[in-house]
């Protein structure tokens, strides 16, 4: 079956950085934009970042736009989200998405990972 598997989570203090990948598996994701978003306690699910399949269309939030870069390995199946300058407020669960064709903020994704906690304290 078709599984997104995040990793490289933790608990990090202010400052420092930290590299997420999400592995894909179960299908080809030739065509698939992936994403990542994240949700903290007691908020709603915001989007992060989002690659094309290509890499040549890159979408940021503004809160980590240039602190984070998104990036994919195709022949790896792997999405990599490295985060500098980490801040608390960065504190949450982050989750890689997959969706065919152009890459998104909103709207529905077709595939899920099951998150991958990061916590930073101050």
């Amino acid at each position: 079956q078709v599984q997104l598997v995040e990793s490289g989570g933790g608990l990090v203090q202010a400052g420092v950085s930290l590299r997420l990948s999400c592995v894909a598996s179960g299908r080809t994701f030739s065509g698939y934009a992936m994403h990542w978003f994240r949700q903290a306690p007691g908020k709603e699910r915001e989007f992060v970042a989002g690659i094309s399949w290509t890499g040549d269309i890159i979408n940021y939030a503004n809160s980590v736009k240039d602190r984070f870069t998104i990036s994919r390995d195709n022949a790896k199946n792997t999405v990599y989200l490295q985060m500098n300058s980490l801040k608390p407020e960065d504190t949450a669960v982050y989750y890689c998405a997959a969706r065919y064709g152009a890459p998104a903020t909103k709207g529905s994704f077709d595939y899920w990972g099951q998150g991958t906690q990061v916590t930073v304290s101050s």
